[in-house]
């Protein structure tokens, strides 16, 4: 140590000697509250400012991507390559976003979050597929309120005659009866105009089993003519694909009606 310092050294503690005086009330206090206080205070800045950044990953956050409308294997990817997991918490029939689509999320898009945080999200069961109801029989009207019940919507109504039902009472509905088909969406009826006169309506064939097909002619005094056969991987053995005549023509009764018909053969 130079002379320099040495001096400096012990001007300090003449100073300090003169303000603190050894037994002195200002020296017990700075020992016993100033001290301690001043310990306190660093302690806390040491705390605040290195240990809790450490602990909480303090300046770590970053913002929440939007997942909605991703598909849920998609958002859950996308989470784990931040560090963050994807938890279903509710699903629900939407009739626009397919099944597994992720609808809302929480927290929102561009909320500040760290990694390991869980993304809650909502996600789509897709259509809601109802059955038609049994209609044949029915009047028109309540064939309309037994659709609308199923959360369907009455469509076209087509007429043809019969002797063996009342007027104005429902023949069949197309999509028959049974048919699964999304919430909201059209049935359509054929309904008796009144006792056979000559003239019925060519119904919608395709589509139908073939037996299915041959009894709803018969019904309606028609008759089957030419069929054809052609193969088709994509429908049941059996199924009607074209017929000769258009759906809701005049027809009088006993023409022939020729139809193609799908095998797998």
């Amino acid at each position: 140590m130079t002379i320099s310092a040495s001096r400096r050294k012990k001007k300090i503690e003449s100073s300090f000697a003169r303000l603190f005086p050894n037994k002195s009330l200002q020296r017990r206090l700075l020992y016993y509250v100033i001290t301690p206080i001043l310990a306190l205070f660093c302690l806390y800045t040491i705390i605040n400012n290195i240990v809790m950044p450490l602990i909480t990953r303090h300046g770590a956050e970053f913002e929440l991507p939007g997942i909605t409308d991703y598909q849920q294997q998609d958002a859950e990817y996308l989470l784990s390559k931040l560090g963050l997991r994807l938890e279903v918490t509710s699903e629900e029939y939407h009739p626009d976003k397919a099944e597994g689509t992720v609808l809302t999320q929480y927290p929102a898009a561009g909320t500040r979050v760290k990694s390991g945080r869980i993304i809650k999200v909502m996600i789509s069961f897709g259509q809601k597929l109802v059955a038609i109801p049994a209609l044949a029989g029915f009047s028109v009207r309540q064939a309309k309120l037994n659709i609308e019940a199923a959360g369907l919507i009455l469509g076209d109504i087509a007429w043809t005659f019969s002797d063996s039902l009342p007027e104005r009472v429902v023949v069949f509905s197309y999509p028959p009866s049974g048919t699964e088909i999304p919430i909201g969406a059209q049935v359509n009826l054929m309904v008796n105009r009144g006792r056979l006169s000559g003239i019925v309506y060519m119904p919608r064939l395709v589509g139908r089993p073939f037996n299915e097909a041959d009894s709803l002619l018969q019904e309606l005094g028609l008759v089957i003519g030419l069929v054809s056969h052609i193969r088709n991987e994509n429908y049941l053995p059996g199924t009607v694909l074209e017929q000769s005549v258009e759906e809701a023509t005049e027809l009088e009764v006993g023409e022939e009606i020729d139809l193609i018909v799908s095998t797998t053969e």
